[in-house]
C-alpha cells in the first residue's frame, strides 16, 4: 500500500486528548491526493482536463484513538476501479504499529457539471492513470 505520513496537530484533538471522528476524513484525502501523484497525473490535473471525482459514499472503522504529536500513516490502496467509479481503501497507522482506523471512500467520475462519465471511453489517457495505481498496489 501506499503510504504517507502525518503528525497529529494539537487542533486536531478534541478535549479528551485524542484526534476527533471528523479528522479521519481530510486524512484520507492528503493520503489519496499524494497515492493519485505515483499515477504520473496529480489530482489537480486531472481536474484541470475536466474530470472531477466527487465523493459518492465514505466510511471510518475507529479502533484506537491518535493522540497529539503522534505520528501516523496513512496507507491508501486503489480497491476498485470502473468506468464510472472507483474506491479506495485507508488504514491508518500509529509509527509504532498501531492500527487505528480503517476505512474508505467510493468517488464517481463526472464532468465540471456534475454528468456521469465514463472515463475510460471520454477520458482513456485519465483512465490509464488512474489505472497505474492498481499496478502501484501490486508492486508493493
Amino acid at each position: 500500500m501506499f503510504k504517507t505520513k502525518i503528525t497529529v496537530r494539537y487542533c486536531e484533538v478534541d478535549s479528551m486528548g485524542v484526534v476527533h471522528h471528523s479528522r479521519y476524513f481530510p486524512w484520507f484525502e492528503v493520503g489519496r491526493t499524494e497515492f493519485f501523484k505515483t499515477s504520473g497525473m496529480s489530482y489537480r490535473e486531472v481536474e484541470e482536463n475536466g474530470v472531477l471525482l466527487p465523493l459518492l459514499d465514505c466510511y471510518c472503522k475507529f479502533i484506537k484513538g491518535a493522540k497529539y504529536q503522534d505520528d501516523v500513516w496513512i496507507e491508501v490502496n486503489l480497491k476498485k476501479l470502473g468506468v464510472a467509479k472507483c474506491v479506495f481503501e485507508y488504514n491508518v497507522i500509529r509509527d509504532d504499529g498501531e492500527l487505528l482506523a480503517t476505512g474508505y471512500t467510493t468517488h464517481g467520475f463526472t464532468d465540471r457539471q456534475f454528468k456521469p462519465l465514463n472515463l475510460l471511453k471520454k477520458y482513456p489517457e485519465i483512465y490509464a492513470c488512474i489505472k497505474n495505481l492498481q499496478s502501484f498496489n501490486n508492486e508493493a
